[in-house]
């Protein structure tokens, strides 16, 4: 699909949300130490005033279409039954470091309440992004070298790294507020975050195919394995796939890279499997849905292993490796290291999923 500049394009690939190039209710729990990181403050005027938390409301979907996304449409989505709360943000990948990444413009008074709680919190990180800085995530900000303070350049317009956190947002790895956004160029309103405690969110996202315009996407933020028709990759794809990995022993890790020359810790996985014609999301949390959870036990050469290394939000699958077998994985590690056979270790650990397709 093209479209003229300055809108955005949205596709799945694999399953998985992709903003492709433009321009070319609980209540909130008591309050404690956030564990996000931030720069120090630098001696400006006052920073801006933001909206305090109220309470919590965890996205379950996000929705992106091409374009502003119109208020007879919203309002629709907001009636939706199951439906508790929508946010409407900027979605779009651009720019940003160097790096083509995923990025949203959000009100910082409303959309902090649909992050994590360390994030949600704390009222400077939103100040912050409302005086016009960037919080980009874990780790884009430690694997991708956007350091803590560092001023990057965005679109042409230099944006100051204001904290670490990441959203739990797939293919979302910056934020920034609207008005920024919009200097940047991102599109209006284009994008919904939907809360929906209570429903199955792939109902509510089946259903709202009814509501959203042609070519809107929309991707369930915290999939689960459903194994109607799926069955185990057989043994003989399971080879292939390790043979493609092991093929890559001593290949750099770079955040976002796919291969075949660098990869980072999922890009590894999706490409691997991929040389055997199995097709896999491309970030570690959707690929943590590709297959049922086998015990730690019971694990076989070829299962995926995950673990939630984040401390800017602790329940994100934020790391993945494939077990080589005799208790050793393959993995894209770190910025600064290579493509390695190692010891497995459970610190941390999420799960052992069986990939099926």
């Amino acid at each position: 699909m093209l479209l003229l500049a300055g809108f955005v394009v949205v596709t799945l690939v694999a399953g998985v949300l992709v903003l492709v190039d433009f321009d070319q209710p609980t209540e909130a729990r008591p309050r404690r130490t956030p564990v996000h990181r931030e720069p120090p403050v630098a001696a400006t005027s006052a920073p801006p005033q933001v909206g305090a938390l109220e309470r919590l409301r965890e996205p379950h979907l996000l929705v992106v279409a091409a374009r502003s996304l119109p208020t007879s449409i919203v309002e629709r989505v907001r009636q939706q039954k199951g439906v508790s709360s929508v946010e409407i943000v900027d979605a779009a990948q651009a720019m940003f470091g160097g790096r083509r990444v995923g990025i949203i413009g959000v009100n910082p008074s409303t959309f902090r309440a649909y992050t994590p709680e360390p994030t949600a919190i704390s009222d400077g990180l939103w100040q912050r992004v409302a005086a016009g800085e960037a919080a980009v995530s874990f780790g884009l900000g430690t694997d991708g070298g956007l350091t803590l303070g560092s001023r990057v350049n965005s679109q042409g317009r230099v944006i100051r790294v204001g904290a670490h956190a990441t959203m739990g947002l797939d293919a979302v790895d910056a934020v920034v507020s609207q008005s920024m956004a919009r200097t940047l160029g991102l599109p209006h309103d284009n994008a919904l975050l939907i809360n929906a405690p209570k429903a199955d969110s792939t109902q509510i996202r089946d259903a709202l195919r009814k509501v959203l315009p042609q070519g809107a996407q929309m991707v369930v933020l915290k999939p689960t394995f459903t194994s109607s028709r799926r069955q185990p990759v057989p043994t003989s794809r399971i080879s292939v796939a390790l043979a493609a990995a092991g093929s890559k022993l001593g290949a750099p890790y770079v955040w976002g890279a796919e291969g075949p020359d660098a990869f980072d810790c999922s890009g590894l996985i999706q490409w691997a499997f991929g040389q055997a014609g199995v097709r896999l999301p491309r970030v570690t949390h959707q690929q943590f849905a590709s297959g049922p959870k086998v015990p730690f036990s019971q694990m076989r050469p070829g299962d995926l292993i995950f673990w939630r290394l984040d401390p800017t939000n602790p329940g994100y699958i934020s790391h993945a490796a494939i077990y080589w077998g005799d208790g050793k994985m393959i993995q894209a590690p770190r910025t600064g290291d290579v493509v390695k056979i190692v010891s497995v270790h459970t610190r941390n650990l999420a799960g052992v999923v069986r990939v099926s397709n």
